[in-house]
């Protein structure tokens, strides 16, 4: 079988790689998309049926395709972002394969350039861009691996419904597990929250979007050097018309807080101590930032109504004040759980010595030290937007023009 070749090979057809397409074509650069599954396939098979999109509609775009939307301070459903996503696809004409995947890829023999082989046979190129984004490998720890009791990954939880009667233990309060948690508790469950350290921030503050204060204070252009030590996301949901996040809230309408999970016996699942400490942390990095927007309001002069009601907060609730040791499953009547433990980066089929210890590729900017492959759509791949909707578009252009100069 003859040995296809192409000038760049762009792995991953969801928004980064549809975005890498539309900065090639604008630079008359030929290339081949290639998708394991279908486009957006994450957004279609790995979200739940509640899930409302973080960003505020007015936000959300891609390159010379906005979202279409009747109102702009809305938050779209699943079905909207696949929906958009279709329509860029439409509007951008990549050149693309759906239903291959690369199962390997490696550097050509004896010459520059590269080789990602597929069942469909192998495919040489002299540009790569791996746009498979983040959310590759959903983690789930062996806490409760030999327990009986139902246990899903929150990229695989649908709806309460789903779950068997009882109730809800949900594992890690980052902006999945939160709006989970919400969610069933709304339809009635009794809802066990493990919560570790977490980044709280205002769904808004004094009249606008969080991420119109971020742009505004040029926040988002934030860039990698300048990152900080933790690698935590914002706690934050579009859901129920967007509110701000307040676990003590959710406690003061009978959810259950508790710490860490620290190991299980039996059933019984013995729980660190530190809650009162995450809480106190969250609260204050939310309280920095209503503080930094005071700061730029007040130097900027700008004309936006002041919130001090933002800084009231309910008293603590009775997992800090009265912290659980223990849970036992069976006596508290908790028929599912759902790990909401986040996703690690799954790239063994990249054999090529471009990664880390970790698994975790190392580039700059989303360029690496191989000439010629190109990582896209990661997290804070050159500042803080990289993986926005918005954001990609930039880091796109940035890949296209070197590829261009090559």
């Amino acid at each position: 079988m003859p040995v296809e070749l192409v000038e760049t090979l762009i792995i991953g057809g969801g928004q980064a790689g549809l975005v890498m397409s539309h900065r090639l074509k604008q630079r008359g650069l030929a290339h081949l998309v290639l998708e394991r599954q279908r486009i957006a396939e994450r957004w279609r098979s790995e979200r739940w049926d509640g899930l409302k999109f973080q960003f505020p509609n007015w936000s959300v775009r891609l390159p010379e395709f906005a979202f279409p939307h009747t109102d702009p301070d809305a938050f779209a459903s699943t079905a909207e972002i696949i929906q958009f996503l279709d329509a860029y696809a439409a509007f951008v004409a990549p050149p693309i394969r759906c239903g291959v995947e690369v199962t390997r890829l490696r550097r050509r023999d004896g010459a520059s350039g590269f080789v990602a082989e597929t069942a469909d046979g192998a495919i040489e190129a002299d540009n790569v861009v791996v746009a498979t984004g983040p959310y590759q490998r959903a983690l789930i720890p062996d806490l409760l691996r030999d327990h009986p009791v139902f246990q899903v990954h929150a990229s695989n939880y649908r709806s309460p419904e789903q779950l068997p009667s009882g109730a809800v233990l949900v594992v890690g309060a980052g902006a999945s597990g939160a709006q989970i948690a919400e969610e069933l508790q709304r339809a009635g469950r009794k809802v066990y929250l493990s919560v570790g350290t977490h980044r709280r921030l205002p769904r808004r503050y004094r009249g606008r979007d969080l991420f119109w204060w971020l742009a505004e204070m040029g926040i988002d252009q934030t860039p990698t050097a300048q990152r900080g030590a933790s690698a935590l996301g914002p706690v934050i949901s579009g859901a129920y018309g967007g509110e701000t996040i307040d676990f003590r809230r959710y406690a003061d309408n009978g959810m259950t807080l508790l710490g860490p999970l620290r190991r299980a016996r039996g059933g019984v699942v013995e729980i660190a101590p530190g809650l009162g400490e995450s809480m106190a942390a969250g609260d204050l990095v939310f309280t920095a930032f209503l503080d930094m927007v005071d700061g730029f309001v007040k130097l900027r002069g700008l004309d936006v109504p002041e919130e001090p009601e933002a800084r009231a907060t309910l008293p603590d609730p009775r997992g800090v004040t009265e912290p659980l040791q223990q849970l036992d499953l069976a006596t508290e009547g908790i028929g599912a759980v759902i790990w909401a433990t986040g996703y690690g980066v799954d790239f063994d089929w990249i054999d090529i010595a471009v990664k880390d210890a970790n698994g975790d590729p190392v580039h700059r900017d989303g360029i690496t030290e191989i000439p010629g492959l190109y990582f896209l759509g990661l997290p804070w791949l050159s500042k803080m937007n990289s993986s926005f909707l918005s954001g990609v578009g930039d880091d796109a252009a940035v890949l296209a023009d070197h590829i261009a100069a090559r």
